[in-house]
């Protein structure tokens, strides 16, 4: 389980939000057993939905996050709730890229470039807010605080980060967003570009062993920040068999009719948590009732 931490400045122009997602990672390499750079890519952007949604006010309120930078990857979605439990799925699990110019996973270039990242806010109302902005890295985390800078106008600094073993388990994996409110100040800037400027990789934090807490104060240091809240996070799935018929439902009686004739067992699997519901041809042709 991940813990999500958040801090505020003295003078409420600033808040920095901090999640330790090493769990959420690991509980997406075992489900999707993605390579290196797909966890690393997968990783950031389930972190980023993460912190995302846990801004969202309403119990029932979602945000779904998809890039598709036409790389090997293809898309990669994460859907987070207002508690900031988060499911993903990746189109392909499985690339392999040399590492970058850096010594670091490619996840640019897994992801790649020529394409648009989305965000899709389902608030319960009678339609959800869409944004889309073209690519901007494929680093996910410059992409998301373009995000913001484009589509909601709030100055954002995000950092994402992945490390992998060479076992392919999850070293350490964490996120951070720091987010300006209008009436923020020239210095509170200042000091706050000066912070961000000193500050180590985010899993390389979490790697050294720092806490969520501890970052999300560190990003905020010399604004007297105080802790604002906290919660646990966790990789979570909400399919079930009942929202499987509803899906299934969803496609016809002629195709039903179709399916039910062809098969004799029928298997739906979830993309996002691997598992698996069975239906027999009277089964299906009850969901027709």
């Amino acid at each position: 389980m991940g813990m999500l931490k958040r801090a505020i400045s003295a003078d409420a122009s600033v808040v920095s939000s901090v999640i330790d997602a090493t769990d959420i990672v690991s509980e997406i390499e075992r489900i999707h057993t993605t390579s290196a750079v797909v966890t690393a890519a997968l990783g950031r952007l389930s972190i980023a939905a993460s912190l995302m949604g846990y801004g969202l006010k309403g119990k029932n309120d979602s945000i779904t996050l998809r890039i598709d930078g036409k790389g090997p990857t293809g898309a990669l979605v994460a859907v987070s709730n207002s508690s900031g439990d988060v499911k993903s799925y990746v189109c392909n699990p499985i690339v392999e890229l040399p590492l970058n110019q850096y010594g670091k996973l490619d996840v640019a270039g897994a992801v790649g470039k020529d394409g648009i990242l989305s965000v899709v806010k389902d608030l319960g109302l009678k339609e959800p807010y869409i944004g889309q902005i073209p690519i901007v890295s494929g680093e996910i985390a410059e992409d998301v605080a373009s995000y913001y800078a484009i589509s909601e106008q709030i100055p954002t600094v995000c950092g994402l980060g992945v490390l992998v073993n060479p076992d392919l388990t999850v070293k350490s994996a964490g996120g951070y967003l720091v987010q300006l409110l209008p009436f923020a100040d020239e210095k509170t800037i200042d000091i706050l570009e000066e912070n961000i400027k000193k500050i180590p990789p985010v899993s390389k934090m979490f790697d050294i062993g720092m806490t969520a807490e501890e970052i999300s104060l560190k990003l905020l240091e010399g604004l007297n920040p105080n802790g604002l809240d906290e919660a646990k996070v966790a990789y979570k799935c909400d399919c079930s068999r009942k929202r499987t018929e509803k899906v299934l439902i969803s496609l016809g009686e002629k195709e039903i009719m179709e399916i039910a004739k062809d098969k004799e067992i029928t298997e739906v699997c979830c993309h996002f948590c691997e598992k698996k519901y069975k239906f027999s041809p009277q089964e299906l042709l009850n969901l027709l009732k």
